[in-house]
């Protein structure tokens, strides 16, 4: 069997490639395994944090970040394989030092950061991770050889920041470089979340981009399943901060999976299905620190059971604008405006709702675009008569209810909203998806997570 297993950034720090270690070896010689890891967790923020402050900042800074940088990796070489490694490795970690600090001092002496160089530093945490963590693999006894997302073959559309795999350029460039290795028995450690254009410049698949990168990989190779290793056991019913009793869903179709990534599932990059979907490639979402224990597999069925809802998920942070206008009835393309103006900002727009009048249209957004939209909302359709005013609320969050079982099951948006109601809980905005697979809601943040309690209960998920 052929498994690609993705390793999060909490599932390497510390002792963590001694799990990997033991997880992979468990498998061995008996499947192929191609190993991708994410950047140790916290380090991407601070490589973004430091592509930002280059502009303003001497050599020094500079320097003294690079170097707490490599010591952060040596640190994961002593704890896994001692100190008597330390020399060897630190030789491999300076290389990659100077590398990334090319790029950081033409930053600092052109004063400009561009989406381009940008990607070029945020993916180097996973560019650590990949060749330190197969050099300590390598010491623990396998035979591992570390790749950036670019030499492992990852071809992307050239949208840094956000990039989207080329599929058929993938597959094509990842089997000339994985087969020969896993042919002969060698385990490809790959860097996560990066790839690189057709002309070979870094690019970034979004922050959680390490799962798309294994499920891309699964759909080169012809893996046979796609394991996601992070701190979770699996996909869970609801945040187990918030409910105490939240479960393992043991499994999702690939839509249902989709809707929660969608709706902010922490477990699933957005587009990580995308790969395995045609191919019908299991992903198993599995936690590194209880390998034994309860987990989640994404398949292609749609099983509906008992529990018509599967999870929630709370989207925090989150804002609403509504816009009103007398001059909107019966206008044609004025909502097109609307979303014209919000697009142009960059906006991702989550949730729409507009009143049969057509006189107002509520669009539910992440809080940091708030600004950015009434800005050109303003300038552009207010100024001109097209609007008459625009409303923000800036403490709301969006409560999203995913599960099959929802389609065409009478009474559970009923059942959703009289337990919400039963809390005193005021609803903002609500939305239903035409699949009818999510529900959704937006209230008050202080009142988001007893939201969430309330149809948990409700809905008993917390029960087996």
């Amino acid at each position: 069997m052929r498994i690609i297993m993705k390793f999060g950034g909490t599932s390497v720090r510390g002792d963590g490639f001694r799990r990997v270690h033991g997880i992979v070896s468990r498998y061995l010689p008996e499947d192929q395994i191609v190993v991708v890891v994410s950047a140790i967790k916290g380090v991407t923020d601070d490589l973004i944090d430091i592509a930002h402050r280059a502009r303003r900042s001497d050599e020094k800074e500079i320097s003294e970040f690079l170097d707490k940088l490599v010591d952060s990796y040596m640190e994961l070489v002593e704890v896994n394989v001692g100190r008597e490694h330390l020399n060897e490795a630190y030789a491999l970690a300076s290389k990659l030092r100077r590398d990334l600090e090319r790029v950081l001092y033409g930053i600092m002496y052109l004063g400009e950061l561009t989406p381009r160089s940008l990607d070029y530093v945020s993916g180097y945490g996973e560019t650590f991770s990949a060749k330190v963590g197969a050099f300590i693999l390598g010491k623990l006894g396998l035979e591992a050889m570390g790749l950036t997302g670019k030499e492992a073959g990852i071809v992307t559309d050239d949208n840094f920041g956000d990039a989207r795999v080329l599929l058929n350029a993938t597959r094509y460039s990842a089997r000339r470089v994985l087969e020969p290795l896993l042919e002969a028995g060698k385990i490809p450690v790959v860097g996560g979340f990066s790839g690189a254009t057709q002309d070979g410049i870094m690019t970034t698949l979004g922050r959680g981009g390490s799962d798309y990168t294994a499920t891309a990989l699964g759909a080169a190779v012809d893996a046979d399943q796609v394991w996601l290793w992070s701190d979770v056991d699996g996909i869970m019913t609801a945040d187990p901060r918030i409910v105490p009793n939240a479960r393992t869903v043991p499994e999702l179709s690939y839509r249902e999976a989709a809707e929660l990534a969608m709706v902010g599932a922490k477990a699933l990059h957005p587009r990580a299905l995308e790969p395995v979907w045609d191919a019908n490639i299991p992903v198993y979402v599995r936690n590194t620190f209880n390998p034994n224990g309860p987990y989640t597999v994404i398949h292609g069925k749609e099983e509906v059971n008992a529990k018509v809802v599967k999870a929630i998920s709370l989207i925090r942070d989150a804002g609403v604008i509504t816009v009103y206008g007398p001059s909107m009835v019966g206008a044609p393309g004025t909502a097109a405006k609307v979303f014209e103006m919000a697009a142009s900002t960059g906006t991702n727009i989550m949730m729409i709702a507009q009143s049969a009048s057509e006189s107002n249209i509520s669009m539910a957004m992440r809080k940091g675009s708030l600004d950015r939209v009434y800005s050109a909302l303003e300038r552009e359709l207010i100024s001109k008569g097209i609007l008459r005013t625009v409303e923000v609320e800036d403490d709301v969050s969006i409560v999203a209810i995913v599960g099959a079982g929802m389609k065409g099951t009478p009474g559970v948006s009923a059942k959703i909203f009289s337990a919400v109601a039963e809390r005193g809980i005021n609803v903002v905005m609500t939305a239903q998806g035409g699949s009818e697979m999510n529900i959704s809601f937006v209230v008050k943040s202080e009142d988001s997570e007893e939201a969430v309690r309330a149809i948990h209960d409700a809905f008993k998920l917390g029960e087996a």
